[in-house]
């Protein structure tokens, strides 16, 4: 009885829960990695991004205001006093010391000795007070490392660097890039595909079944594989390294998936119209284009997902065929590398960069996704 159908199954409930697990682990670090794109380099270094909304606890070095004309003199006492805070900000030390073995040797308000009668006092709100004679009152202003809760900071400057900045860090061109590569490379593919799916799926020649199987054969085929020889290939006859040899390779890479998708779903269309069309007189080419296509754009949205996804986010490929020692040709994914090698400290700057090229992919498949399943699920149901 609990086959019938209409009736929910017994562990309905354990799926339930799986399915919002999964969700749940795609989410989390995409979510982090936005609020990490937020927060400034002392906030990611003191904390996780999940306590980016709550005061944390940082320890920065600072100076006292060099002594200079900044000296007071209270009879044979030389002094200065300052706040190492700027004005305006709200942070309350727990904690102070002047010597990086021990940085939370004092408590606020209390005085430390400096040695050879010279004093330090520092308070809560980031006040303090440097006495000494004429002789030590002098130089640099004193190293103090401070131990204070600093409320959430959030910051569009990492955008601003990545996005409209002059220097390395500067995405723009690389973003750029990668759409030049991406748009054709799902296109073209889209193209040659849907013309031999419905070749194989409406047109009787010989050898069709043994083709069909060649091209699902591909699917099991190794990228890697053909790399190198491909691109032998391309210098051979004069392609070389450049946009349309990616395009090429993205396009080689993708037939077999492409013609494979839309085939079985081309095969699944009503029989009827079809004849009808060729009665009434109309060609192959008119049958393709009036009806195959309109009919078979969820099948043709489901690839453009997969092959945007893929490109977008390929570097292997990007390596192989493109010439990037100048720079004019960086793809994003290469970029966001070469930044973990120079930058690999600053994660609010890679943060950044990875959610600005996770952004156009998220766009993209939000956007589409209804087409998703309904492409997938082709020509599995009669």
């Amino acid at each position: 009885m609990d086959n019938i159908a209409g009736r929910k199954p017994a562990l309905g409930w354990a799926v339930n829960l799986s399915v919002i697990f999964i969700v749940l682990l795609w989410i989390f670090p995409t979510v982090g990695l936005l609020v990490s794109s937020f927060r400034t380099a002392d906030q990611i270094a003191s904390s996780g991004w999940w306590r980016a909304f709550f005061p944390t606890e940082q320890t920065q070095q600072y100076r006292a205001t060099d002594p200079g004309d900044a000296r007071v003199q209270d009879g044979d006492v030389f002094f200065v006093e300052g706040r190492i805070f700027p004005e305006g900000t709200d942070t309350t030390i727990s904690s102070w010391g002047t010597s990086s073995r021990d940085v939370s040797a004092n408590a606020p308000g209390d005085t430390a000795d400096l040695g050879d009668g010279e004093t330090f006092t520092l308070n809560a709100d980031g006040t303090y007070r440097w006495a000494g004679d004429d002789e030590q009152i002098s130089g640099r202003g004193q190293r103090i490392f401070v131990t204070a809760l600093s409320p959430p900071e959030f910051t569009l400057r990492n955008y601003e660097n990545m996005l409209f900045g002059g220097s390395s860090d500067n995405i723009t061109k690389a973003f750029f890039n990668t759409l030049t590569v991406t748009i054709p490379a799902t296109i073209i593919p889209i193209l040659f595909a849907a013309f031999a799916a419905y070749a194989l799926a409406w047109m009787d020649f010989p050898g069709r079944a043994l083709l069909i199987a060649f091209i699902v054969a591909l699917l099991v085929v190794p990228l890697q594989l053909a790399l190198i020889p491909l691109l032998k290939l391309h210098l051979s006859i004069g392609i070389g390294k450049g946009y349309l040899g990616v395009w090429l390779a993205h396009t080689g890479f993708g037939l077999p998936l492409a013609v494979y998708l839309l085939r079985n779903y081309m095969a699944g269309l009503p029989r009827d119209i079809i004849e009808n069309a060729r009665v009434d007189g109309a060609t192959d080419f008119q049958i393709f284009v009036r009806i195959i296509l309109p009919l078979s754009f969820p099948a043709l949205a489901s690839f453009a997902i997969f092959q945007f996804l893929w490109t977008w986010n390929d570097l292997l490929v990007a390596i192989v065929f493109l010439v990037d020692s100048s720079g004019e040709t960086t793809v994003m994914t290469r970029h966001i590398v070469e930044l973990l090698g120079t930058r690999g400290g600053n994660w609010e700057i890679l943060a950044t960069a990875a959610f600005v090229s996770m952004a156009v992919p998220l766009l993209v498949f939000f956007f589409m996704q209804r087409y998703l399943v309904r492409g997938l699920l082709a020509g599995s149901v009669k």
